[in-house]
């Protein structure tokens, strides 16, 4: 009995350590989670971010073999993001450029360190120039409960159908609600597809909650404005994402709406310099100057602020946008589709009575806001206004092909229906005056 004593114990001591290891909570992980990818902007580079729970050097591994090692490495930065909430979360939020990247070549990537590697991604390097013909995926207002768009833009983006995605606005609903634990889910939601495309974006009325610091602190745009407004060039194509959110919520500073002003203009006079390589002028954010739904939102009403301005009369966009020649202007907010007749202060200019978006007198709005949250569908009004060509109130997303030059195709695709193509329609420039709407 005694020297069986001695076993008893050791196998007492093990039980009562595994018991109380599984008792205890898991310690915060090193291992990479949320990752997503972006565009810096700079041809032949792409940026991988990521989080983990614990301060972790930041590194991605990389190569263009699907098996075997990923000879190629860079290295980042990490910053401490301590959430807004009463517990006052703490994520390490890692951002690693890779540089040197062969244009339209497949790469795997891994992201990481010693202490943890995410499993493998892979993604496609953007194309260089303006001769090629992007595909893109745009939607906006799409939450952690009741994504409905998620499952088939995960197999769009499966089947290679995307070189970028478009999120004009609306995260998670709201990514800083649960003390930020609804924006980590979110994250990981839609990790299938932004760890694959790059994920563009551009802040809504939801991101809003401390000074839209999940927002910033979670994706990773071009320019140094902390991703509320920015832009970058994509095939024939220049594409400018803003904040509608600056004309509502003054209380973080009346300064930004005029900041982003004066730097919209400066950047449309550079574009339209570049116009003859880069024919599209695109612009993308998340409240819409327009709308045809049956709600109090500042589209319903006749001198929006984003459509006017401030008082009706500073900074407004319309003008603005007008006045540099803007093709096509992606909006959300409205959880619904809807397609304008080319129009500038209430009036539509269509190109013809037949070809109506042939050589369009005016910009091309697209409200694309029903790809699916916890808030629902939102209804139209019962009696279209004479400058709404359609309207769709179903789930869904959009579909953006830049064909080249002076050929845009835009599709909307029915979740509801199964992925059917409920509007399809054709926006055609000429190469010369694009400036001008005459």
């Amino acid at each position: 009995m005694c020297l069986l004593h001695p076993c008893w114990s050791c196998c007492c001591l093990l039980l009562f350590f595994s018991l109380g290891v599984q008792g205890v909570p898991k310690d915060p992980s090193a291992a990479p989670e949320q990752i997503h990818l972006s565009y810096p902007g700079e041809p032949g580079s792409m940026t991988v971010t990521w989080t983990t729970w614990v301060p972790t050097l930041s590194e991605v591994q990389f190569g263009v073999q699907l098996t075997g090692p990923l000879p190629l490495r860079a290295q980042g930065m990490a910053s401490l993001f301590v959430d807004g909430g009463h517990l006052r979360r703490k994520l390490y939020i890692h951002r690693v450029t890779l540089r040197g990247l062969l244009p339209g070549i497949q790469y795997v990537y891994r992201c990481g360190s010693s202490q943890g590697w995410s499993r493998r991604f892979r993604f496609r390097a953007l194309n260089d120039g303006p001769h090629w013909s992007p595909r893109l995926a745009v939607f906006g207002d799409m939450g952690t409960d009741n994504p409905k768009a998620l499952p088939r833009l995960r197999r769009d983006t499966q089947q290679g159908m995307y070189d970028a995605v478009l999120h004009v606005g609306d995260f998670a609903y709201d990514m800083d609600q649960d003390n930020a634990r609804i924006g980590d889910e979110f994250m990981r939601l839609i990790e299938p597809v932004a760890a694959s495309l790059p994920y563009m974006t551009c802040p809504g009325n939801h991101e809003e909650r401390y000074n839209f610091s999940n927002y910033k602190a979670r994706f990773s745009m071009p320019g140094n404005n902390e991703g509320l407004w920015y832009s970058w060039d994509l095939g024939p194509a220049h594409i400018i994402s803003f904040s509608t959110e600056v004309y509502f919520f003054l209380h973080y500073g009346r300064h930004l709406v005029e900041r982003q002003f004066h730097w919209l203009e400066r950047d449309l006079q550079k574009a339209n310099m570049n116009r003859a390589a880069r024919p599209w002028i695109i612009t993308m954010g998340h409240r819409p100057m327009y709308c045809s739904n049956a709600d109090l939102d500042d589209c319903t009403w006749h001198e929006s602020k984003v459509r006017k301005g401030l008082f009706g009369k500073l900074f407004g966009l319309e003008n603005l946008f007008y006045k540099y020649g803007v093709d096509l202007e992606f909006w959300a907010h409205e959880h619904s589709y809807e397609r304008l007749w080319p129009i500038y202060n209430y009036q539509v200019f269509n190109g013809s009575r037949e070809m109506p978006y042939n050589n369009p007198r005016g910009p091309v709005h697209i409200i694309t806001g029903s790809a699916g949250c916890e808030e629902k569908l939102t209804r139209f009004t019962l009696f279209p206004r004479p400058w709404s060509a359609v309207r769709v109130k179903e789930y869904g997303y959009t579909r953006l092909h830049i064909l080249n030059g002076t050929h845009i195709h835009l599709q909307q695709v029915s979740d509801d229906q199964d992925g059917k193509i409920v509007d399809d329609v054709w926006v055609v420039r000429p190469l010369l005056n694009r400036m001008m709407y005459l």
